[in-house]
């Protein structure tokens, strides 16, 4: 706006008045953010619709249920691994390699769907997602052979409780934990060379529990960074069709899959060493 017009003014192509708020609603050119609402200082802002809070849900719901389809997977097949005795066949077939090449195949899925996951097609995300959540479940059944079923139930209920408390904080708190995104992948770097130092040393009981208890603070960081994220992607991706919410909706439930996992397993490991 330049002096000598005013807001309300036709512009003299025939186009909005000077100062008017670009007309978008639900399905115009900024389709599915909501309504546009200027506010007491001039500022314009966007407000949800009812039309798109309750998509939003949907797409959460579609989120978190796919994390959950996940875990059970990997519940089952843990549980069934090492009822078959499969895990054991599977270590004394292939040696050190077997140790190792399930945890390699893992990272790499899991790389490969972060990477293409939105541009496969949503069906093919699920089908990997879950083909990682199996394979995870595989791995993880080595769990029983070193704790009892009473700590791993005591472990699990805890993360439970503890992410569900952590993602209603995150999806509710006004605090932007986005902002610390950098930080957190930082922190999860500093965890990872720490344990791989640690498998080559001999670390006392107190720097285990040190370590597991840094993890599962790290973790729940970042379940309400994921949390807060996922949300924000699905406004991101509010017009972009149902077939790319069911693509978001993998790469979200993947994070916030891990999230729990990881806690779980700190979790569990600072329980075990507290009763040894």
């Amino acid at each position: 706006m330049t002096y000598g017009q005013q807001p309300g003014e036709r512009r003299p192509d025939g186009a909005q008045p000077y100062g008017a708020a670009p007309q978008y609603g639900i399905y115009g050119a900024n389709q599915g953010a909501g309504t546009m609402h200027q506010g007491a200082d001039g500022i314009y802002t966007i407000q949800p619709t009812a039309v798109t809070e309750r998509a939003e849900h949907v797409s959460m719901t579609r989120a978190y249920g796919e994390m959950t389809i996940a875990l059970v997977l990997t519940g089952l097949v843990a549980i069934v691994t090492n009822m078959t005795g499969l895990y054991a066949r599977f270590i004394l077939a292939t040696g050190t390699l077997g140790v190792w090449l399930p945890m390699i195949v893992e990272v790499g899925i899991a790389i490969y769907l972060g990477m293409r996951v939105m541009n496969m097609k949503s069906s093919t995300a699920r089908v990997w997602f879950y083909v990682y959540a199996a394979l995870m479940g595989f791995s993880l059944s080595v769990i029983f052979s070193f704790y009892e079923i009473a700590t791993i139930g005591y472990a699990f209920l805890i993360s439970a409780v503890f992410y569900f408390a952590l993602t209603m904080f995150g999806l509710t708190t006004k605090a932007n934990m986005l902002k610390a995104g950098p930080v957190l992948v930082i922190g999860l770097i500093v965890l990872i060379v720490t344990q791989v130092v640690l498998m080559f040393v001999a670390p006392t009981n107190t720097t285990l529990k040190i370590v597991a208890a840094i993890g599962i603070v790290l973790f729940a960081a970042m379940t309400i960074y994921d949390a807060q994220f996922t949300k924000r992607v699905f406004a991101q991706y509010a017009s972009q069709g149902p077939e790319m919410i069911k693509r978001v909706s993998i790469l979200c439930a993947l994070n916030l899959y891990l999230d729990f996992v990881n806690m779980f397993l700190y979790v569990l490991q600072l329980l075990g060493l507290s009763r040894d």
